[in-house]
């Protein structure tokens, strides 16, 4: 069975972060009010919690892999490479689809051939052409993966189509379990990795925001069928990105729960404590990030779970 953790971490250093137009639309978490910084301080500050959080991760024994965006084209959201890319114990490299114009060209077929100098790459699925149809799949952004299982959690949004989730599907042969789900304003999820974190044994889901009642009772089974242990977070917890998490682990084998630190104040004591059964729990003060780009911690690691060479 494959293992759900690595502690091999892609993450891409910005040049050029900020706030995204093409994006803000189908982005609630993304504070209308940060685009009005300069975007030298948008990128000063964001520089500043990505290279913290490198330190750290590093510090606690995971292995960051790290490269630098361009300055050119533009890609102000490159800081969350999880949405253009995933890679697989059996050597695949998937890379998806995706709805801003600008996003597309975050896409760098230089970095999976300089990841093939260290790792196993058997094959390339390319799902980028359904967007000429206007159809889209973001990543571990729009799915929530149990490599363990091999099934893959989706709610469904304009980021999200389920024709391109049929073809992952076909493709890496992982079952698909969609849904709809909405925010307290009713606004569509637009990530299902804002809502859920799975790991090894346990999930953190948002329940409520999962409107249909046989949906969310369809959701609740599956995951108690895959004997994960449900820590169910609340709608305002979801606002303040704590079920954006990631379980890694260290190169000594250790559980490590990745989050911001807004995540992290936004949980109850006793989910705390529940987590921590788990994992040992890790968090960065990612405030522009999170406020400018709308997305956390988890957005800004793409797993790499490819075999080393």
């Amino acid at each position: 069975m494959q293992s759900q953790a690595t502690s091999q971490i892609l993450m891409i250093r910005p040049v050029r972060f900020g706030f995204n137009e093409q994006t803000a639309q189908s982005n609630a978490f993304q504070d209308i009010k940060m685009a009005a910084q300069t975007k030298d301080v948008a990128q000063g500050d964001a520089l500043h919690e990505f290279e913290e959080m490198v330190r750290q991760l590093r510090a606690l024994g995971v292995d960051v892999i790290e490269y630098e965006d361009t300055t050119e084209p533009y890609t102000p959201d490159s800081i969350f490479p999880n949405n253009w890319v995933s890679f697989h114990a059996s050597g695949t490299v998937v890379l998806y689809p995706m709805q801003a114009e600008n996003r597309r060209f975050e896409r760098r077929m230089d970095i999976i051939e300089d990841l093939g100098q260290r790792f196993h790459v058997a094959k390339v699925i390319d799902l980028t052409g359904f967007e000429q149809e206007g159809k889209f799949l973001e990543g571990t952004g729009s799915m929530v993966l149990d490599r363990m299982n091999r099934v893959a959690f989706a709610c469904l949004s304009p980021r999200t189509h389920p024709d391109v989730l049929a073809e992952f599907s076909n493709r890496t042969r992982y079952r698909v379990v969609s849904f709809r789900a909405s925010d307290s304003n009713d606004k569509e999820v637009y990530h299902t990795n804002v809502l859920m974190c799975i790991g090894d044994s346990f999930a953190v889901v948002c329940l409520s925001a999962i409107k249909d009642p046989d949906e969310r009772l369809m959701v609740r089974q599956e995951l108690e069928r895959l004997n994960k242990r449900i820590v169910d977070i609340s709608l305002e917890q979801m606002a303040s990105f704590a079920g954006n998490m990631l379980m890694v682990q260290n190169q000594k084998g250790q559980k490590l729960l990745v989050m911001s630190t807004q995540a992290y104040k936004a949980l109850t004591p006793k989910q705390i404590d529940q987590l921590d059964d788990y994992a040992t729990l890790i968090h960065f003060d990612l405030s522009m990030i999170e406020g400018n780009g709308g997305g956390s911690a988890r957005c800004m690691m793409a797993e790499v779970h490819l075999p080393r060479k």
